[in-house]
């Protein structure tokens, strides 16, 4: 028995067909409704707000950074540090750290590079390491 290429061109979506009917439609259900307390004036409240068709609902979400007004201290020493711990520590976060030996820093920083991918240059990090023992090194 040969098998033309109009046989299979008609069956293949015959079949699929047939599968598709047999499982059926799924049904998407809508999530439930957010309870809120109360709604400020002016807002939308839960009950007024239009139903979700696609299965999932968008919230807003309000995220408060913590800033910081505090500089690494001593000039020229500390623009390696500033240069590259900046940009995901505040200097007030490194400075409140406990006092540390020189070895755990040197753990530290190696640890935000290669697990946390740090985008720290190979060149700064011995000044980095000796700013951090300098200022924040166990006494």
């Amino acid at each position: 028995m040969k098998i033309s290429l109009a046989t299979v061109g008609f069956a293949v979506p015959l079949i699929a067909g047939l599968v598709l009917a047999f499982i059926g439609h799924p049904v998407v259900q809508a999530p439930p409704q957010p309870v809120t307390a109360s709604a400020p004036a002016g807002s939308l409240s839960a009950a007024a707000a239009p139903p979700a068709t696609s299965g999932f609902v968008l919230n807003s979400v309000s995220v408060e950074l913590p800033t910081s007004d505090t500089a690494f201290p001593g000039g020229a020493k500390a623009d390696a540090i500033t240069a590259n711990c900046l940009s995901c520590h505040s200097a007030g976060m490194v400075l409140t750290q406990p006092d540390l030996s020189k070895a755990a820093w040197t753990g530290i920083v190696e640890k935000m590079i290669h697990a946390y991918k740090a985008p720290v240059a190979e060149t700064d990090v011995a000044a980095i390491v000796d700013y951090l023992q300098e200022t924040k090194g166990a006494k």
